[in-house]
């Protein structure tokens, strides 16, 4: 197998941890095989009839076959995928590399340890379907890579463990990153990048894609891109800085989601065989990503912002006033106005965790009114910046080559390998 450097992703939390060997580790000594457990015991985990402060099980070598890529060596019962999306649901989910379990508060939490290359194989059959189109696929595993790298390099220099906001009586700003993993590089949910093991590997178009990109990366400058992604544009990609801290990179700049000799966005699309290949299942659940409507009404929003927020606005929300916008349209400073009190609140992901029961598609969306109802008229599904994961999709299915695909949405930035 092909050097390469180790990761540690966080899969899930819980009080009990189920799982199964699919060939024999090792933890302590001892051989294990087959299905186990765990579980949370005053601040330890009981396993095995012993408490531990950290088990780790790591798989005894395989016999010697020539591949670039790690076995499956362990399922995990229960995992929860969809943290907060309308499509949250649990499932088994199998792994190649070591499971580590640790306690974090009340709970035990597993842990995938894994080649950097083994795991984005695994992101590029979570995030899309693998049998997207060849170049389209290079191009999510070179910025997959590039991300991930740039936020290992990152950790240490940011405080962790913390959202950044600005708080008021009458303002709420509010950011996070991924900073907040203490104990682990990533975790396996969106909040990250997608991740559910080797579960949906169903074609060999993801290996291909790691294997042709192998150690590729996106540099400006020299230095490594924090390489954001999202579902839709909308039709015009956004800064950075309208999601994050008050700060940009030339290469995530806004950008027209169109052709340079003009004409449709690349992510209007209704073309099913496309989307089926960007989308797993549960995302074709809902296709009104590249323009939406939601209505509430007034007494409804203002339930609904009680309960995201914790802040009571009165019996009715009376205005939602966009206050600012980034590039592309998104939303950063909202002023709510109920018939109890005003509030500005921001950034673009608090926006749209107070405004829906899960996450409204973006903030990238335009208010009116009736008598009794508040209606919202949107563009696009996610925070928009860096590279439009339906519109590259239709790049690629189009015969863009990756390389003109990552210059399209990372204008300035250059492929190196490291």
């Amino acid at each position: 197998m092909k050097p390469q450097r180790q990761l540690s992703v966080g899969i899930f939390s819980a009080p009990q941890v189920a799982f199964r060997f699919l060939q024999p580790c090792t933890f302590a000594g001892r051989r294990y095989e087959e299905r186990w457990s765990a579980e949370y015991r005053e601040g330890r985990i009981l396993f095995d009839g012993a408490l531990y402060d950290e088990v780790i099980f790591t798989p005894e070598p395989a016999a010697s076959v020539e591949t670039s890529f790690a076995p499956a060596s362990f399922v995990l019962s229960d995992v929860t995928i969809g943290v907060d999306f309308h499509w949250q649901r649990k499932e088994a989910q199998r792994f190649a590399g070591a499971l580590k379990l640790m306690v974090e508060g009340e709970r035990i939490t597993a842990v995938n340890l894994i080649g950097i290359e083994d795991y984005l194989r695994c992101v590029i059959a979570s995030e899309m379907k693998a049998t997207a189109s060849p170049e389209f696929l290079k191009a999510h595993a070179v910025i997959s890579r590039s991300w991930l790298l740039a936020q290992i390099e990152r950790r240490g220099t940011v405080p962790a463990g913390r959202p950044e906001f600005v708080e008021t009586p009458d303002t709420l700003i509010r950011w996070a990153d991924r900073e907040d993993h203490l104990h682990f590089d990533v975790c396996a949910d969106d909040h990250c990048q997608r991740y559910q093991g080797l579960s949906r590997l169903s074609s060999p178009r993801a290996d291909e894609a790691v294997l042709a990109t192998w150690g590729q990366m996106l540099t400006y400058e020299g230095a490594l891109c924090d390489t954001r992604f999202s579902k839709c544009c909308g039709g015009m990609t956004e800064r950075y800085g309208t999601c994050w801290e008050n700060r940009d990179y030339p290469y995530l700049a806004s950008v027209a989601d169109r052709p340079a000799e003009g004409g449709p966005d690349f992510c209007d699309t209704a073309d099913d065989t496309v989307l089926s290949q960007v989308l797993n299942d549960y995302d074709l659940e809902t296709k009104d990503f590249y323009r939406w409507r939601v209505e509430y009404g007034r007494r409804e929003l203002a339930d609904l912002i009680r309960r995201r927020s914790g802040l009571d606005f009165g019996d009715e929300i009376c205005a939602l006033e966009p206050l600012e916008r980034g590039a592309s349209g998104r939303i950063w400073l909202l002023r709510i106005v109920g018939s109890a009190r005003s509030m500005t609140v921001g950034k673009e992901l608090t926006i749209r965790r107070w405004l829906s029961e899960s996450h409204l598609k973006s903030s990238a969306f335009e208010v009116s009114y009736t008598a009794d109802r508040i209606i919202l008229e949107g563009r696009g599904w996610g925070h928009g910046v860096g590279l439009c994961q339906i519109g590259a999709a239709v790049m690629g299915h189009r015969g863009y080559p990756y390389a003109e695909i990552l210059a399209h949405y990372f204008p300035g930035a250059k492929l190196s390998t490291r």
